[in-house]
């Protein structure tokens, strides 16, 4: 975490959706990590092969599996962080709909981060956010995952910063924007998405700026912008 002022701290985050056991593997994320130098990365569809990855890089890591499920949600991190805990879901009532979803909440410094990994239910993966957004009790965060979600999100106080772009290609060819974030009291600086490397999923890479409440907003501005995000994501 790079400290702009007294005031102002930048967090360079990174997702990616790692394909379980087909994916990268832990040798690949260690790559990932020394190349792209992160404070955070979360990570979805991790198996146990990735603990090894603090004999590799240097850091703090947890993995949280979902119970039936060779794989679940974990997080690395530079700097010390608050031990995550695993927030329930709403889940489908229909038979077979396993497993229920949780993402995976972690305080880094003066961030909340809900690490998800969403149903690809649009009505359901939208319950969820909702219930996340509610969980952070108006904290600054970040919502960082694979949202498996198609069009805008309209969660009330979020906006959506992560990169325009299409992160997967559904059978190879159509191309979706499954990977977000979306952000509380927290302003964006860069963003973009990085090379898929052994997975289906491109990383996606966000820098965070965090100041205290006392800084000065400019809501026109800010209003632009989300203005702006919202054309780019209907195009």
């Amino acid at each position: 975490m790079t400290g702009l002022t007294n005031r102002e701290v930048v967090v360079k985050v990174i997702s990616w959706n790692l394909l379980r056991l087909t994916g990268a593997a832990v040798e690949d994320v260690a790559r990932l990590l020394e190349r792209e130098k992160p404070d955070v990365l979360l990570m979805q569809e991790v198996t146990e092969h990735i603990d090894l990855l603090p004999t590799l890089v240097h850091g703090h890591f947890h993995r949280q599996p979902w119970p039936g499920r060779i794989h679940g949600l974990a997080v690395w991190t530079r700097h010390h962080h608050v031990a995550p805990y695993a927030l329930p879901l709403p889940a489908s009532r229909l038979p077979g709909r396993l497993p229920r979803r949780r993402a995976q909440i972690v305080q880094v410094g003066d961030i909340t981060f809900a690490n998800v990994h969403l149903s690809h239910g649009q009505l359901l993966n939208r319950r969820q956010l909702s219930r996340i957004a509610a969980s952070l009790h108006g904290k600054p965060s970040a919502i960082v995952g694979d949202y498996n979600a198609v069009g805008p999100i309209l969660i009330p106080g979020y906006v959506d910063v992560g990169p325009i772009e299409p992160t997967h290609y559904g059978s190879n060819i159509v191309p979706f924007r499954l990977d977000r974030c979306l952000v509380h009291r927290l302003r964006c600086g860069s963003t973009g998405t990085l090379a898929f490397g052994p997975s289906d999923h491109r990383p996606i890479m966000v820098e965070l700026h965090t100041a205290d409440a006392g800084a000065k907003r400019d809501p026109l501005r800010a209003a632009r912008h989300r203005i702006a995000r919202l054309r780019a994501a209907l195009r």
